[in-house]
């Protein structure tokens, strides 16, 4: 019979040892990295993030992955990550591509149903980000911005003529 519970220290100890240092190892690897792979994340940010934790955890309980192996694959994930971005902040057509681009879902207290529709979330949605914003009203409301991180921005309205914060914002 196959063992459920318990198959002995040496896999215990191999557990123990290869999840602590391959703890080490993906913070050490983390923080050369630098923040921006610990920041807001977007789509992509996400499936690294993901990949990672996939990673550690066939790193930790499958006895035919070495230390070395995970440590690897961190590293491609993480240099991968790093490629990526550090190419998308100097062509703005990947970064559209990876990042996508923040869509208007109101303005000047104006739902834009297109809008809503395609970042599928209801008027309710938005009111109650108007709310966590603090302001009581959509007319208060210059703009709502769903932002390629998922968050939701809301933009007061101003008599301030300078630059607008709302611009390269999608709007349908």
């Amino acid at each position: 019979m196959e063992q459920v519970f318990f198959s002995g220290w040496n896999s215990l100890l191999r557990t123990l040892l290869v999840g602590a240092l391959a703890y080490v190892l993906l913070i050490v690897f983390l923080r050369i990295s630098g923040k921006r792979t610990l920041s807001k994340m977007n789509a992509f940010d996400l499936i690294v993030t993901v990949a990672l934790g996939s990673t550690l955890a066939t790193a930790l309980l499958t006895k035919d992955v070495t230390l070395a192996d995970g440590a690897l694959a961190f590293a491609l994930l993480i240099g991968l990550q790093f490629v990526v971005s550090w190419s998308s902040v100097r062509v703005r057509w990947l970064h559209q591509l990876i990042a996508g681009e923040p869509l208007m879902l109101l303005y000047r207290g104006e739902f834009l149903s297109a809008a809503l529709v395609l970042a599928r979330l209801t008027e309710a949605e938005v009111r109650a980000a108007v709310r966590s914003a603090g302001l009581a009203s959509l007319a208060e409301v210059e703009a709502v911005v769903l932002e390629t991180d998922g968050s939701i921005s809301v933009v007061r309205r101003t008599a301030d003529s300078g630059p607008s914060s709302l611009e390269g914002v999608k709007k349908l």
